[in-house]
């Protein structure tokens, strides 16, 4: 009985929809945690890259100093990087154009630093609403190959005329370990989800903090010939 109902006997031995279902699950739970993986390394590099230029930023060094390397390290750079250089590539153009305005020129730069965070937001969420998928769905996929499993085991039942629980249990055990591997999925993908939507959500914020401070400083030069310090 022990090996009759372990769970690769029972997998083995179900319908064919049922391993359908299985199948199924057992593969988007493992593309489900290739995305955790991924987006865990991804938002430990965000982090990483923006702690860097938050020090350098507020080191001292020239604005015109930080555009500078941004430009030479864009390809490598982070996204709070990234968002200062457009912001002050923004302005200088304007400032080029021999706009004066300051209302223009602050504008222009929040626009474009704007921009720039609603891109890199977007690729920050990427591949979350595949983890927000798998979590709500899998267990209703796994249920549909439990019920599937469970009419398929009563049919085969019918035919009986007399019924045990030794006869009933392999069929209603087969149709369960559907649901058991939807919700093998689907937790994991659900805590991931909470916890990376918690960490977007500060990255979000402090790149929100760091567009106002990177603006405050860009007023404060509007009077001199470039902004070069702050």
């Amino acid at each position: 009985m022990n090996q009759d109902l372990s769970i690769v006997s029972l997998i083995v031995h179900a319908s064919w929809v049922v391993q359908a279902v299985v199948a199924l699950l057992v593969g988007v739970s493992v593309a489900s945690w290739a995305a955790i993986f991924r987006k865990i390394m991804a938002i430990k590099r965000v982090q990483k890259l923006n702690d860097a230029f938050d020090r350098e930023f507020w080191s001292g060094t020239s604005l015109n100093d930080l555009f500078a390397s941004a430009a030479q390290n864009a390809k490598h750079s982070g996204s709070m990087e990234r968002i200062f250089a457009s912001g002050m590539r923004e302005f200088q153009k304007l400032r080029e154009r021999r706009i004066t305005d300051p209302a223009a020129l602050m504008d222009g730069a929040r626009r474009a630093m704007r921009a720039s965070y609603q891109r890199e937001a977007d690729a920050i969420e990427a591949n979350l609403s595949f983890l927000a998928t798998v979590g709500s769905v899998s267990p209703y996929v796994g249920l549909f190959g439990t019920v599937w499993g469970i009419m398929h085991a009563f049919t085969g039942l019918a035919a009986l005329e007399q019924v045990t629980l030794a006869t009933v249990a392999p069929g209603i055990a087969e149709a369960l370990v559907a649901t058991a591997i939807g919700l093998f999925a689907a937790i994991p993908a659900v805590v991931a989800y909470n916890r990376f939507a918690h960490d977007i959500d500060r990255i979000a914020n402090r790149l929100e903090t760091f567009i106002e401070e990177f603006s405050n400083i860009l007023q404060r030069n509007l009077g001199t010939q470039s902004p070069s310090g702050h």
